[in-house]
């Protein structure tokens, strides 16, 4: 049997040229039991649109669809002025804690120097007075002879 008809209607079926009668022709033609070998691979095309429209959908569809849509309903929290600002507060007392934390430890730390006063505005360079070398260099014996020497020749 010559079936040149129907392999040039494959062809202009690739091509998306036929028309609805024309698929028509392929569909029933493939239904057939006798089917050439070459044309064998295109039946399971043809075959599974028929095959397709027999599937329906399952008895529990609707339900579990259902089931799906309807989810409880979930009420809002009321949110009050002091649920809004407890994270601030939060924050706050975090902040709190650490200032109050290094406070003590720059206390404790600092202890040892607590006696010591820095005054920079009323510091006097008196190095160059003869009076306060010759004290300071008194305390130190063998250093005398040497700053007597420089009080006398000014």
């Amino acid at each position: 049997m010559d079936y040149k008809y129907i392999e040039q209607l494959l062809e202009r079926y690739w091509n998306c040229e036929t028309s609805v009668e024309e698929e028509q022709i392929l569909r029933s033609f493939f239904h057939q039991k006798e089917i050439p070998a070459h044309l064998l691979r295109y039946k399971s095309l043809f075959v599974y649109q028929d095959a397709e429209k027999e599937v329906k959908l399952g008895d529990d569809f609707d339900r579990r669809i259902l089931a799906e849509i309807e989810r409880p309903v979930v009420k809002a929290k009321r949110l009050t002025l002091h649920s809004r600002f407890m994270p601030l507060f939060k924050a706050a007392a975090v902040m709190a804690l650490l200032f109050t934390i290094g406070g003590v430890v720059k206390h404790s730390m600092g202890s040892g120097k607590a006696d010591v006063v820095y005054v920079y505005d009323q510091f006097e360079d008196r190095t160059n007075d003869p009076q306060v070398a010759y004290e300071a260099d008194s305390v130190k014996a063998p250093m005398k002879v040497t700053v007597k020497s420089q009080i006398e020749e000014k």
